[in-house]
């Protein structure tokens, strides 16, 4: 337990370094982020960057996540995730597993990092997102924080020119999700995930709200914000 804990120390240390080399990372806001959960992380997902920043930059928060299950098939990242506690969730299909490991997370007072797009963006552009989080919200009832980064997409252009990536984050404020009161169909799931959505795209510059750019549109019908809390959309409204 003890090595297990000093290998998990040494490997974030390292990889945080490295991070910390290739970007100029913009840690300002992680203050924001709670010290403990349970608490659902909804976040934008553009390439390889996040995970690492976001995961070694928020410890020792106790903090896990999804990841797509063909990681493992490579053995070091594998090794690597197995060491972060990530969650293997198989895409495009409704892993019922997955999601029952990430309540059991959530019950034991972690942090679960899920990105509604399902996939990586490359070029920052917000996708649409997907239900799962939905599920994840109201089975828990567990508050979902949501928090954005930008900047990370312009990696390898800067890398070939041997300059470093500024990487932004920006942490919102937390809402619950409200159970509906008539029948739980696809069309309201969609409803409810782009109400999430919309709160991220609320965060980010224009350029990067892609499939929520207009904000117009959102709607809260089926969030609730703490007491003396505003909407993220207030920022711009």
């Amino acid at each position: 337990m003890q090595s297990t804990k000093f290998a998990e120390l040494a490997v974030n240390g390292m990889i945080k370094g490295i991070t910390r080399i290739i970007c100029r990372v913009d840690d300002s806001q992680w203050s924001k982020v709670p010290l403990r959960g349970p608490l659902i992380l909804a976040t934008n997902h553009v390439n390889f960057l996040e995970v690492p920043i976001v995961y070694t930059h928020l410890q020792p928060r106790p903090i896990t996540g999804f990841a797509k299950a063909e990681t493992w098939d490579n053995r070091l990242m594998g090794m690597l995730f197995n060491l972060w506690n990530a969650i293997p969730i198989q895409r495009g299909e409704a892993d019922l597993n997955a999601l029952r490991q990430g309540l059991l997370a959530l019950e034991s007072g972690k942090m679960l990092a899920v990105a509604p797009e399902g996939t990586r963006s490359g070029d920052g552009k917000l996708g649409q997102g997907h239900p799962g989080i939905v599920l994840m919200a109201l089975k828990s009832g567990s508050p979902i924080l949501p928090l954005v980064c930008y900047g990370g997409e312009r990696f390898w252009d800067n890398f070939k020119l041997l300059k470093r990536t500024d990487f932004h984050l920006t942490v919102g404020r937390p809402f619950y999700l409200v159970p509906p009161g008539g029948p739980f169909t696809r069309d309201l799931r969609q409803m409810m995930v782009d109400e999430i959505m919309y709160q991220l795209a609320a965060l980010l510059p224009t350029d990067y709200r892609g499939f929520y750019d207009n904000l117009a549109l959102a709607s809260e019908r089926y969030l609730s914000f703490p007491k003396g809390s505003r909407s993220n959309l207030s920022r711009i409204r």
